[in-house]
C-alpha cells in the first residue's frame, strides 16, 4: 500500500461529545493545524462584514468531476440496512442513470476488515454511478479506509456529517455531531481528498439541537469548502435533535426549512448542492430542479415504492430513454443475481436478505399484500430464489407482471413555489471567517 497522505498534522481520535469547543477556540489556540497556504492570504484591508459571494475561496477552481456517467441530478440517499447491494442491484434494473449511495460504512470498519473488503465493499460493474459513504472521526482511520477504498473505484467518496443515530452520533462523536466542529471536518474531507482521485462530497443537516440558525449552517459550508476542495454539499433540509429521538423520528419531527437549502444556492454560487428529506415523487424531483437545485437525493420513497419512483428518474430527470423493462423481467434477471450470491459468505446472505429489497416492488398494486403473506411463508422453507418466485409470485396478476411504469407522478406543485418570498438574509462573512480564507 503506498504511503498515506495527511495535507497537515494528524491529532488522532476525537474528543467525546463532551468536550467540543467552541468553533474557533482550537484555530486560535493551534494555528499549527492548518495549511500553511491558508494563512498567506492578507485579511481584507475593510474591517466591514464581507458577503461569500465576494470572496475567492483557496479551493475555487475544483470541478464536481462526473466521469463518464451524467450528473447526479437524481440520487438514492444512503440508508442503513436497506441501500445495499441487493438494493442497488434492483434499483440499477430499473433505472440506469440515478446515483447510489453504499450505507454508510465506518473507516474503522473498513480498516478492520481490510482482509474481507469484499463482503463490504464489492459490487458488480452495473452499479455505476455508485458513492462510498463513510463515517468516523480519526484522521488516520478515514486516510487508510480511502486507501483501501481506491481499490473499488467508486465514483465520489461521501463523507457523513448527517446521521442522528446515537449509536453514531453519540459513540465516537461523528455524523450529523461532526457539524459542531467544521474545523475538523475541513480537515478530514483534505485527508480524505488528498488519498483518492474522486471527487469528494460532505452530507449533512442544516442543524443540530440549538444551533440551527442559517448563519450557524453558513460557517459550516464556508468553513469546510475553504479548508478543503469539498465543492458538493448534499442537504437534508431538517436540522436533527439528539435529545433521544428515534433516527425515524429525526426524519419527520423537525421541520423542513427549504429556504434554507436555497439560501445556500444563493450565497454560494461556486459550490453545487443537492437537497434532500421530504421529497415522495419524480413530480416534486422535478419542482426542485425548476426552483434552482442542482441535484435530488430521495431516500425513503425510492425504497419504499421503487418502481414508480425510480422507473421515472431515466426519461424524466435525464430525458433518456428508459429501461422498458417490465417488472416480471426485472425479476427474471434479479434471480439470476440472487442465486449467485446466496451463502456467499457463510450463512449470508439467505433467501430473505437477497428478497428483502423487492417487498416493496409492488407497491400499491392488486396482490401486493397476499403477495407479501406468501413471501412470510416461503421464507421459512425456500432455499433459491426461484423456489420463492415459483411459490410467491401467482399472487401477482399478469397485468401488474407485464404492465410498463405508469404516469409520472404530480406530486405537490406548490413545493417550491413561493421559495424565493422565504428565503433567510443573505450570509455575510464575519471578521472570524476572514481568518479562513
Amino acid at each position: 500500500m503506498k504511503p498515506l497522505k495527511f495535507p497537515h498534522r494528524s491529532h488522532g481520535d476525537r474528543l467525546p461529545s463532551s468536550s467540543f469547543t467552541p468553533i474557533y477556540s482550537n484555530f486560535l489556540k493551534d494555528k499549527s493545524r492548518f495549511p500553511f497556504a491558508l494563512f498567506q492570504r492578507k485579511l481584507n484591508k475593510s474591517r466591514s462584514p464581507s458577503t461569500y459571494s465576494q470572496k475567492k475561496q483557496p479551493f475555487a477552481n475544483a470541478v464536481m468531476a462526473v466521469g463518464p456517467y451524467l450528473p447526479p441530478r437524481f440520487s438514492v440517499a444512503p440508508m442503513m440496512d436497506c441501500t445495499d447491494n441487493h438494493y442497488r442491484t434492483l434499483a440499477r434494473l430499473i433505472s440506469k442513470h440515478a446515483w447510489l449511495y453504499t450505507e454508510m460504512i465506518t473507516a474503522e470498519t473498513i480498516v478492520h476488515q481490510k482482509d474481507n473488503l469484499d463482503r463490504f465493499l464489492a459490487y458488480s460493474p452495473e452499479q455505476h454511478p455508485i458513492v462510498l459513504q463513510i463515517g468516523g472521526s480519526n484522521l488516520e482511520s478515514l486516510a487508510k479506509a480511502t486507501e483501501l477504498a481506491n481499490e473499488y473505484h467508486y465514483d465520489e467518496i461521501n463523507f457523513n456529517c448527517g446521521c442522528p443515530s446515537s449509536k453514531v452520533a453519540g459513540h465516537g462523536c461523528f455524523g450529523v455531531r461532526l457539524m459542531l466542529d467544521p474545523m475538523f471536518v475541513g480537515e478530514a474531507m483534505s485527508v480524505i481528498a488528498a488519498n483518492t482521485d474522486v471527487p469528494v462530497t460532505v452530507k449533512c443537516r442544516i442543524g443540530v439541537d440549538d444551533h440551527d440558525s442559517y448563519n450557524e449552517l453558513c460557517d459550516f459550508i464556508y468553513k469546510v469548502s475553504s479548508l478543503s476542495p469539498t465543492r458538493h454539499f448534499i442537504i437534508h433540509s431538517r436540522k436533527a435533535l439528539l435529545n433521544g429521538i428515534s433516527p425515524a423520528e429525526n426524519r419527520s419531527i423537525p421541520p423542513l426549512k427549504y429556504e434554507y437549502f436555497y439560501g445556500l444556492l444563493r450565497d454560494f454560487p461556486d459550490l453545487r448542492f443537492t437537497i434532500n428529506g421530504g421529497i415522495t415523487c419524480i413530480g416534486e424531483v422535478n419542482a426542485a430542479i425548476r426552483a434552482g437545485a442542482h441535484g435530488v437525493m430521495v431516500g425513503r420513497a425510492a425504497y419504499n415504492n421503487p418502481w414508480q419512483t425510480l422507473g421515472h428518474v431515466d426519461s424524466t430527470i435525464y430525458g433518456k430513454p428508459s429501461s422498458s423493462l417490465t417488472r416480471r423481467q426485472i425479476l427474471g434477471k434479479y434471480q439470476v443475481y440472487g442465486d449467485s450470491v446466496l451463502g456467499k459468505y457463510g450463512q449470508k446472505p439467505n433467501v430473505r436478505d437477497v428478497v428483502k429489497p423487492l417487498l416493496h416492488l409492488f407497491y400499491s398494486e392488486p396482490g401486493n399484500g397476499l403477495w407479501k403473506r406468501k413471501a412470510d411463508t416461503a421464507f421459512r422453507h425456500c432455499t433459491t430464489i426461484k423456489s420463492f418466485f415459483e411459490e410467491t409470485l401467482r399472487a401477482i396478476p399478469d397485468s401488474v407482471l407485464d404492465s410498463p411504469v405508469g404516469e409520472t407522478p404530480v406530486g405537490r406543485d406548490e413545493l417550491f413555489a413561493d421559495i424565493n418570498s422565504l428565503l433567510p438574509p443573505p450570509y455575510e462573512v464575519r471578521e472570524q471567517e476572514l481568518l479562513y480564507a
